[in-house]
């Protein structure tokens, strides 16, 4: 059932063999399903599609109803707060309509002059706002929302900024709850089981996409669907299970000393599907000394680019590869002189010559030693979204306890935060 909108395929794949981690494929799987790894206080993501409701839906539809009424949405937040959402909205809104619902971006860095720009752009608009924290006290999201909640206060009085302001966040404590009740603003919640980089399908994901007009119910459908097979008879067996095979690759790979895994996709539009998953397996898997290192490009643009590298250069990467399968484009047209010699693609499809260079390249990779494997997608749509991001997430618990690492926690991150509080001397 699954294949009919997403396949792997193996046939470039050389040097590795993903069939001899199948038991250990299994063994992570069973660890994931039976909850008893390493971080499971934070497994509230595994059924959370097949626990969402046409209430809840509804009540987010009704949200972005008001959202739309505004003249454009501000989306705050950092890492998984905002990069699912993102991911699904670029994606699947032209980035050439005018006509579409303005969507922006605060908090999900410290760039000044971008702050800056985009606080003067909104001074004379009446926006929305979707605050995504759940603490409150992450410094990038917060200072952007003290920068906000300023101006829309300056601006606006209390109850409409209630028709304005919408706080994602934790059900009970925290400083975003504290003020979100205190001004009577709509809220969702994130739960608490729930981490960042897992949580699409929560309002932290949703109630962007669903303000972005897309169409949330279908998402979540897809995602639905793709946990109901992997947990279904035929699910099960490794070799009708994508999320398990993409896992035993992985690992593979890594095993046999490809340390770097390079997303590479064919369509613009994925630019930000690749973003979310670098911060998936990135912050689930790179700790204890160990961990794939997640890289991405756009392709064929940097073909011309990175492509010699990828070619000629160290053998330490392993690819991944979306293929999609059908998408619209113009179809080339004959030319009298044929000055640029390119009549002789007359007649076909944009798509069809960028397929032929994903062909042309993979078969190039594989022959330079680089196993890259295909996931092919039938359509780019919410749905077929919602099955692969949600492929992404099982596939990442289940890899990196094959790794050995609790895939739900990230230490690390304190690191940088203990030092750049230090130096700016927050007591």
């Amino acid at each position: 059932m699954m294949k009919q909108f997403i396949e792997l395929d193996f046939d470039f794949v050389t040097g590795v063999s993903p069939d001899a981690l199948e038991a250990e494929a299994v063994q992570a799987r069973d660890l994931l399903e039976n909850r008893n790894g390493p971080g499971n206080d934070f497994l509230g993501w595994l059924d959370l599609p097949l626990q969402i409701d046409n209430a809840q839906l509804d009540e987010l539809r009704q949200a972005a109803d008001t959202i739309r009424r505004s003249e454009g949405l501000v989306i705050v937040g950092i890492g998984g707060s905002y990069l699912g959402a993102r991911a699904v909205l670029e994606a699947l809104r032209s980035p050439f309509s005018g006509a579409q619902f303005p969507i922006y971006y605060a908090g999900h860095q410290l760039d000044a002059e971008y702050h800056a720009a985009l606080l003067e752009f909104l001074k004379v608009r009446r926006y929305a706002v979707n605050v995504i924290s759940k603490s409150g006290t992450t410094t990038e999201p917060g200072l952007a929302f003290r920068f906000l909640w300023r101006d829309l206060n300056d601006r606006f009085s209390a109850d409409d900024i209630k028709k304005m302001v919408f706080a994602t966040t934790d059900a009970q404590k925290g400083s975003l709850r504290k003020l979100a009740d205190e001004a009577g603003l709509k809220t969702f919640v994130i739960p608490d089981d729930v981490g960042g980089r897992f949580s699409v399908f929560t309002p932290v994901g949703l109630l962007p996409i669903a303000a972005g007009g897309l169409n949330v119910a279908s998402f979540v459908e897809g995602a639905h669907d793709m946990r109901a097979y992997l947990k279904s008879d035929a699910g099960r067996a490794f070799a009708e299970n994508p999320a398990l095979q993409y896992a035993a690759y992985r690992n593979a790979c890594y095993q046999n000393g490809k340390k770097i895994e390079i997303f590479a996709a064919y369509q613009s539009a994925l630019l930000y599907v690749a973003e979310w998953w670098k911060q998936l397996y990135g912050e689930s898997e790179g700790k204890n000394g160990k961990g794939i290192f997640p890289a991405s490009v756009n392709l064929s643009t940097d073909l011309h680019s990175l492509g010699q590298w990828m070619q000629d250069g160290e053998r330490t990467i392993f690819e991944t590869v979306i293929d999609v399968a059908r998408q619209k484009g113009p179809v080339i047209q004959q030319q009298e002189n044929n000055a640029d010699g390119l009549n002789y693609l007359a007649g076909k499809t944009l798509h069809e010559v960028n397929r032929t260079a994903l062909q042309a390249t993979l078969a190039a990779h594989r022959d330079g030693g680089v196993p890259c494997l295909q996931i092919r997608l039938g359509d780019l749509n919410e749905y077929a979204l919602g099955a692969l991001l949600y492929m992404f997430e099982y596939a990442c618990g289940v890899s990196a306890y094959m790794l050995g690492v609790n895939p739900f926690d990230q230490p690390g991150v304190e690191a940088y935060k203990q030092n750049m509080f230090r130096l700016l001397g927050k007591p």
